[in-house]
């Protein structure tokens, strides 16, 4: 089959599920394994392609909600209408961030991303009359079946799929990735590093915004301790990625799938709690010593094992 028709296919088989008659927490798993695709999606850009990796994308995601929540409770708007208020926000806030945090490189990077999370989720914790505090804020949800919200994020997977893959086949996903390989070879062959890792940083936080605009739709309450939250949000977003397979088209999928299945199996056991995070970071090192591709980037490493093995059995 045809690169350009699997996309084609997949698009249509997500589009047919629901009319199978699907229960409501099938399709709240659904919905979930989707948004946490087009958040993979979105770090897969910068983290993936361009090597920059970010441990604050907290902060775009619960921006994304926040725009959302607070235009409904300060204008009484529909909070339908953060998706638009969040893609110029998060845009002026990931290039501000980038004019600082992208002339630091490896941990000082990291480190600095991670900070500005944690700063906006206390500042959001502190501005009590503005953002109600550790209160959140509580919206009505549009509708009380799953049908609608799951073709809203399918179709913002969709556009965050196409422009993912427009960039990475374009002359800018190939300055990303000799951005990631060398960027002192990169600078040196007349590349503007810090203007395409910008670019990519950008890109990346208005997609990680639009996720966080509709978890506000979707699920009807945030507050700060959830939307900004470190082990939440940014170390689950990095999870999908590095599961299902970095720098690769269909890896945050395939991680967002396994991450939501895993930790909804996780929560329903008995004892452990919010221990499930901790089990999460014993994942990510196993991941990282025995799959550092992912199931997607160490498939034919996977393949040909499994292969030896049915033949020697």
């Amino acid at each position: 089959m045809k690169n350009n028709l699997v996309p084609l296919v997949v698009l249509a088989a997500l589009a047919g599920l629901p009319l199978l008659g699907l229960n409501s927490y099938v399709m709240h798993i659904l919905i979930l394994s989707i948004m946490w695709t087009l958040a993979g999606m979105a770090w897969n850009l910068l983290g993936g392609y361009c090597g920059q990796v970010s441990f604050g994308h907290a902060a775009f995601f619960g921006m994304g909600a926040y725009s959302a929540g607070l235009i409904h409770l300060h204008l009484g708007l529909s909070p339908w209408w953060g998706f638009l208020v969040s893609l110029p926000l998060v845009a002026l806030v990931a290039l501000a961030m980038g004019s600082v945090v992208l002339r630091l490189r490896g941990p000082y990077f990291v480190l600095a991303t991670l900070a500005i999370g944690e700063v906006l989720r206390i500042t959001c914790e502190n501005l009590t009359d503005f953002t109600k505090g550790t209160l959140g804020i509580m919206i009505t949800r549009t509708w009380v079946e799953k049908t609608q919200y799951y073709y809203i994020i399918l179709g913002l997977a969709l556009l965050g799929f196409v422009v993912c893959r427009a960039i990475v086949h374009s002359r800018w996903g190939y300055y990303f990735v000799a951005i990631r390989e060398d960027q002192d070879a990169a600078e040196s062959m007349g590349i503007d590093t810090t203007r395409y890792k910008t670019i990519a940083l950008t890109v990346s936080a208005m997609l990680t915004g639009l996720a966080g605009a509709f978890y506000t739709n979707y699920m009807g309450y945030i507050d700060p301790g959830v939307v900004f939250s470190l082990g939440e949000i940014s170390i689950l977003i990095i999870m999908v990625v590095m599961v299902g397979g970095v720098a690769t088209e269909w890896g945050p999928a395939l991680g967002a799938g396994i991450m939501v299945i895993l930790a909804e199996y996780i929560r329903s056991l008995p004892l452990i709690g919010v221990a499930y995070q901790t089990m999460f970071g014993v994942l990510l090192i196993v991941i990282i010593i025995y799959l550092p591709n992912g199931l997607v980037g160490d498939w034919p490493v996977l393949r040909r094992k499994l292969l030896r093995r049915g033949a020697t059995a």
